[in-house]
């Protein structure tokens, strides 16, 4: 008997059967710092009814995100206003201009809901993806700036002015861009975006440098006046661990990695549904924010063409209750050879 049944299930409601949890209780400040530089993420978490649904949730964070930034570069631009400060101005340009970077992402939203082509048979996902390396060339842009900049001042210091307006603006930005770097990382998380966490952190390299701003005004009041280039340097260290957290998850999300602990899953549950002897192989990729499977199994030789089917669908069904975040499964049920190859 020579059929190969398969099935294929276009599976919109994610069921998120993800039960890991994150012990210790111990370390929690080195925890706590992990989290900032190099936020955990599996690829997936909470689900999301259906692909539109996510990238509606993308879109209304990338505007939400937008409009706290907005506030926060005119509540920077009113206090420049009043202090008359050519840094502070310089450092409120680009925050404003970096806010700017969200917008890539939106189109790039907007482009994941359109209907797969001829073409583009796998619909418009990849353009997240695409997104998220303009959102990493911001990120390493930014560590220059900042590791030039703070080298400059470290050679030819400048005197900072108007010392308590600075570190307001200073302190104005940072909270704004994290605000804002905590949103995005969640909702992120929450639809499976790399690029959008890639974006939460951009955000929070911008409130970085208003943090800088607010601790190297501190140093100089406090009479260190090496204290602003200096801190400059070390936000320069934090920026380069951002970006390469924010660079490794784009690269992944581009060579179709996902997370080994989904395959392991996947494996699992097709080994055990009946009829089934084998599994060949599982294949998984994201395409955006939603994941596409493809799994080959060995069944008894023996039955019909009609139960092959049967068992190859209830394998798919199986397998998208059994990884969250999938979108579609193709599922192909082979006779046993009994160990020769086909």
């Amino acid at each position: 008997m020579t059929h190969d049944a398969h099935a294929h299930h276009d599976h919109g409601s994610g069921h998120d059967h993800h039960p890991h949890s994150h012990s210790g209780r111990g370390g929690k400040i080195g925890a706590a710092l992990r989290e900032v530089f190099a936020p955990h993420s599996h690829d997936a978490s909470d689900s999301i009814d259906s692909a539109l649904e996510s990238s509606a949730a993308g879109i209304r964070a990338v505007k939400i995100s937008l409009l706290v930034l907005g506030v926060t570069a005119i509540a920077q631009i009113a206090i420049v206003a009043i202090s008359g400060s050519v840094a502070l101005l310089a450092d409120t340009i680009h925050n404003f201009s970096d806010a700017l970077t969200a917008i890539p992402l939106w189109i790039a939203f907007a482009l994941s809901t359109k209907a797969a082509t001829r073409r583009y048979t796998y619909g418009f996902g990849r353009a997240e993806d695409l997104a998220g390396l303009f959102v990493v060339a911001m990120i390493a842009l930014s560590a220059i700036i900042a590791g030039v900049e703070s080298v400059r001042r470290l050679i030819n210091p400048v005197p900072i002015e108007h010392v308590g307006w600075v570190a307001l603006a200073g302190l104005v930005g940072f909270i704004g861009n994290e605000l804002v770097a905590l949103y995005r990382i969640r909702v992120g998380r929450r639809i499976s975006s790399a690029a959008l966490v890639a974006d939460g952190l951009h955000a929070r390299t911008d409130g970085f440098t208003s943090l800088a701003v607010l601790l190297g005004a501190g140093g100089v009041a406090l009479g260190f006046p090496l204290a602003d280039p200096v801190i400059g340097l070390v936000i320069t260290v934090a920026i380069l661990a951002i970006l390469r957290t924010a660079a490794r998850d784009i690269f992944r999300r581009l060579m179709d990695g996902v997370d080994p602990g989904f395959v392991a899953s996947a494996e699992s549950a097709l080994a055990a549904e009946p009829g089934v002897l084998a599994v060949r192989s599982v294949r998984m990729r994201w395409v955006g924010h939603r994941l596409h499977a493809d799994a080959e199994l060995d069944i008894d030789p023996a039955v019909s063409l009609a139960d092959a089917h049967r068992i190859a669908h209830e394998a798919e069904h199986t397998l998208t209750h059994a990884v969250p975040k999938l979108a579609s499964a193709l599922v192909h049920a082979y006779p046993d050879s009994g160990g020769s190859s086909h």
